[in-house]
């Protein structure tokens, strides 16, 4: 590809982009969202976050190299899991999950 067809190519992939982010916000600016809507909107960020997790989590690769270190992580996750539902503080799971996963490979 020479300069040109690259500039060309960024281009059109910034046109599609900015129509992506801004179109939604000139088309709906003014009108109320139904309350479906609204809430599958809020589920947005949750379900990137959780992708984010399960990508680190559930690797294949990592089973088959080393199995004690993915499940390592998994323990980790474990019990994350269970300070969320206790607790519900993302600071607190942050520091339970390091430590967690701290304590984990200092005994292996």
């Amino acid at each position: 590809m020479n300069t040109r067809q690259i500039l060309l190519l960024w281009a059109a992939l910034l046109v599609v982009m900015l129509a992506c982010r801004c179109l939604p916000l000139v088309l709906l600016r003014g009108r109320s969202l139904s309350p479906r809507v609204e809430r599958a909107l809020s589920l947005i960020p949750v379900a990137a976050f959780a992708a984010l997790v399960a990508n680190d989590l559930v690797r294949p690769d990592a089973y088959a190299q080393d199995p004690l270190l993915a499940m390592r992580a998994l323990a980790s996750a474990l019990v994350v899991l269970l300070v969320a539902r206790k607790s519900g503080s993302l600071v607190w799971c942050a520091v339970v999950g390091m430590g967690c996963y701290a304590l984990l490979a200092l005994a292996a």
